[in-house]
């Protein structure tokens, strides 16, 4: 897990078999994060600052762990021993410029056949930016940009960039379809006025279909033009391959409040299911942003950063269903922070499912807690184990 401080470092733990994490080493990884500093609203402090998922991971084969810093809009690459143990490699800038106290470097994604790395920007116009890796894991920028941007539509803010597990399209999800507004307490508005006084959502893909960005990619990482998709629901905020279908995903819509089930045809058509909510009683929007898809592909756990907590989903073919909703009991953070919807929130972000699908591990920023859960058979989640984190600007969950 990064810490996305300041001055910010990758966090490595140990997980026993009972699933208990332990925290072996804190390693620097030359760059700046954001801090508790919240660039999507402004926010002096809150947690979330990326707005996004994936800004930690590792290559297939296990040999390098990568990082966004996104104070400084760089990328950090380790190599990992056998041990886990991590050795910093090299440190390079995207080529964004950092504009104000923070950049918006936030997701990766990693195509080990071209040793192309992908760097996703929350702001644009140039939301995608290339590296190159070389066999050691040394970072080159390469000069090519990308936007999820549309013709009417400049100021788009991006969440995660995915790769398919062909290599042969990357996918870009998104959450707002121009820069928010604030209210006084720093938290975006999510609507605006039409010319004509009605009201109008920012929320990508609410209503219009274009939510979900696709690009080709070829043979040496190069991106074809983007084209424009119908996610099924309100912001959608993070795609998810499964595992024995890799041309299926599921997608987490952050104000759509539920999953939709999709595919991708070798053209990259992407064709879409119903949305499956959660119970929203709580308020709306749920803010459902991250997935974990189990490696049986039976269950989804979808994290609930406006409830503080996790829902289960089954998948039955091409069917999703509710499982566990909640999967577990709500975390309570401090008491300071609210989510759009109002309810205090305890602010968690990217989780982690180990391989065998045995356990799931959540950050819980406001929470100051990484909290690990036993996956029960019905989709219920026990905790098992927890360990205390940075406040507020924790991000990214990595391991094998």
């Amino acid at each position: 897990m990064q810490t996305n401080e300041n001055q910010n470092a990758v966090i490595h733990y140990l997980r026993s078999g009972s699933g208990r994490i332990t925290e072996v080493e804190r390693i620097p990884t030359g760059g700046a994060g954001s801090g508790v500093f919240k660039p999507i609203s402004g926010q002096a402090s809150a947690p979330n600052a990326f707005e996004g998922a994936g800004s930690v991971i590792l290559s297939p084969d296990r040999r390098f762990l990568f990082t966004t810093n996104g104070g400084d809009n760089s990328v950090s690459s380790f190599s990992v021993g056998d041990d886990g143990k991590l050795s910093l490699v090299d440190v390079k800038r995207t080529g964004n410029i950092v504009t104000g106290p923070s950049g918006t470097a936030k997701s990766l994604a990693y195509a080990p056949s071209s040793g192309t790395l992908f760097v996703l920007h929350a702001f644009g116009p140039d939301h995608v930016r290339l590296m190159s890796v070389d066999r050691e894991g040394r970072l080159t920028a390469r000069p090519e940009r990308y936007t999820a941007n549309t013709p009417d539509k400049a100021d788009r803010v991006s969440t995660m960039v995915v790769l398919s597990p062909d290599e042969k399209f990357l996918l870009v999800g998104t959450t707002f379809d121009e820069l928010p507004t604030a209210n006084p307490d720093g938290s975006p508005i999510l609507w605006v006025r039409r010319p004509d006084g009605t009201p109008k959502s920012i929320a990508s893909n609410a209503p219009d279909p274009d939510g979900l960005v696709i690009f080709r990619v070829d043979a040496h990482g190069t991106l074809d033009r983007p084209s424009f998709h119908d996610a099924g629901g309100g912001s959608p905020f993070y795609p998810a391959f499964l595992h024995s279908r890799p041309d299926h995903l599921v997608i987490g819509e952050a104000v759509g409040d539920g999953l939709v089930m999709g595919s991708i045809d070798p053209d990259g058509r992407l064709s879409v299911g119903p949305l499956v909510q959660i119970d929203t009683s709580a308020g709306r929007p749920s803010e459902l942003c991250w997935l974990a898809v189990s490696p049986d592909d039976q269950f989804v756990f979808a994290t609930n950063f406006g409830y503080s907590n996790i829902s289960s989903f089954r998948i039955d073919g091409n069917v999703l269903s509710i499982a566990q909703d909640p999967a577990c009991p709500k975390v309570t953070g401090d008491g300071t922070f609210r989510a759009l919807n109002g309810t205090v929130s305890s602010g968690p972000s990217d989780n982690w499912m180990t391989p065998d699908g045995v356990y799931l591990y959540q950050i819980y920023g406001n929470a100051s807690k990484l909290v690990g859960y036993a996956v029960q058979p019905d989709g219920s989640l026990d905790e098992v184990t927890s360990a205390s984190i940075p406040y507020n600007s924790p991000q990214g969950l990595a391991g094998f």
